[in-house]
């Protein structure tokens, strides 16, 4: 039996995921939550479960902090992320942050019971084609785009500013103070080069880091 425990804000992406699952024999849901304190405090609680299926964007921790608090609290807990967001934004960064899989929303019906099976019973990350992509990108450090040359944090900054968020927004949301967000803008400015928060936005559209 495979035990699964959901991360995720929203109840009906909750029963969406479970309502797959069911179906599925030797996979059973032993939990689940809507935000990173809850989650870690059900992890805390209960047995380890093989398998965490997170929403990579929860209300307070979320993303790849998150990960990598998880990771160090349960080494060997394989986590697959859920995501709204395409491949080209988050998926690289989750893996290094120890993730074994990212998969898109849009995808779960028809592949997320394969990447459930992939990762737990035969111990190998799952890599979708869209994923594969932009490994292949990485390797190749004449095709790399800007913002690969960002920290995590920085990464973060920049999508929220590209969303439209403030500053004090985005403070809120990452558990920074507005001084430190300031100061991630900057090194942002310095880094890919960009003047204004128009800057950045564009530049975000045209590589796909923003749902339109």
């Amino acid at each position: 039996m495979i035990n699964v425990v959901i991360a995720d804000d929203h109840p009906l992406m909750r029963e969406g995921i479970k309502k797959v699952l069911h179906k599925e024999l030797g996979i059973k849901v032993i939990g689940e939550s809507s935000n990173g304190k809850e989650l870690l405090n059900i992890l805390e609680s209960t047995p380890p479960p093989d398998l965490l299926i997170l929403d990579i964007s929860m209300p307070g921790k979320s993303g790849i902090d998150l990960i990598k608090d998880i990771k160090n609290l349960y080494p060997h807990l394989s986590i697959l992320i859920l995501s709204i967001h395409p491949a080209e934004r988050f998926a690289i960064r989750v893996l290094k942050a120890g993730a074994e899989g990212y998969l898109c929303k849009s995808s779960i019906s028809d592949k997320l019971v394969k990447a459930i099976k992939r990762i737990v019973q035969e111990n190998r990350r799952y890599i979708s084609d869209e994923v594969a992509e932009q490994m292949v990108l990485q390797i190749d450090q004449s095709d790399q785009p800007l913002h690969e040359g960002l920290s995590d944090r920085e990464f973060e900054v920049l999508c929220k500013i590209a969303e439209g968020k403030s500053v004090a927004e985005i403070a809120g949301e990452l558990s920074l103070s507005t001084h430190t967000v300031h100061t991630y803008r900057s090194r942002i400015k310095n880094k890919m080069n960009l003047d204004t928060n128009v800057d950045m936005t564009r530049y975000a559209i045209r590589n796909n880091l923003v749902n339109r």
